[in-house]
């Protein structure tokens, strides 16, 4: 087996895992949901709340928390999808992209946010997803541009939900997670290295002709 084929092995099973580890996400919210709806509970009033003592635990619950099943839905496949790309292009940040954006843009919706229950996974999308462009953007390496394009034809236009609009959708959430994510790409720029650039055969061979060349040029001299 060469080099090339094992890397890319390698590469094709963290895809997988990770992958799978933003699919098992997906999957929670959906469980938590069909449990809200079997069982008649009102899981909504565990949300932020802000600036009320007892709406502080919603950062930590909010996020797994969905209005109706449309509003899982919606969140599903960004979840599936940016997870995935956050957690392959950038493993070691990941560790710490994620969980700070799970609180801080709770903690930001109860500081600053409207009176009401905020609930939904939709900031950490956001989040995942402005980190994901902003440091493709930055780092301008070949796996980051492809993410970050990728992202962004894909989610981009839901940047615009950081403005005011439906008075239904915390757009407290998306806003500060898209700034959190978005301030993590710039603090955490090179944080993971670049990944190697792939080696292919037809270059060998061209570097081989070169060698040659070389050679041929010095045995030739008097």
């Amino acid at each position: 087996m060469t080099e090339s084929v094992a890397t890319s092995e390698n590469d094709a099973r963290r895809l997988r895992r990770c992958f799978f580890i933003a699919a098992s996400f997906a999957a929670a919210l959906w469980l938590i949901k069909l449990v809200e709806i079997t069982f008649d509970l009102n899981l909504a009033t565990y949300g932020v709340y802000p600036l009320r003592a007892s709406g502080l635990w919603g950062v930590l619950w909010a996020p797994l928390i969905h209005g109706s099943l449309s509003h899982v839905f919606a969140n599903t496949l960004p979840i599936i999808f940016l997870g995935t790309a956050l957690l392959y292009g950038y493993p070691r940040s990941a560790k710490i992209v994620i969980p700070v954006i799970y609180i801080g843009s709770g903690v930001g919706v109860w500081l600053f946010a409207r009176s009401s229950y905020h609930v939904g996974a939709s900031g950490l999308t956001l989040g995942m997803m402005l980190f994901v462009f902003t440091i493709g953007v930055l780092r301008w390496d070949k796996r980051a541009i492809a993410l970050a394009l990728i992202v962004s034809f894909l989610y981009g236009g839901t940047i615009w939900g950081i403005f005011p609009g439906d008075p239904r959708i915390s757009y407290e959430s998306h806003l500060f997670g898209a700034a959190i994510g978005a301030a993590l790409a710039i603090i955490l720029k090179n944080y993971d290295p670049a990944p190697p650039e792939k080696k292919y055969s037809w270059e060998n061979e061209e570097d081989n002709v070169e060698d040659d060349g070389e050679q041929t040029d010095l045995s030739d001299r008097p």
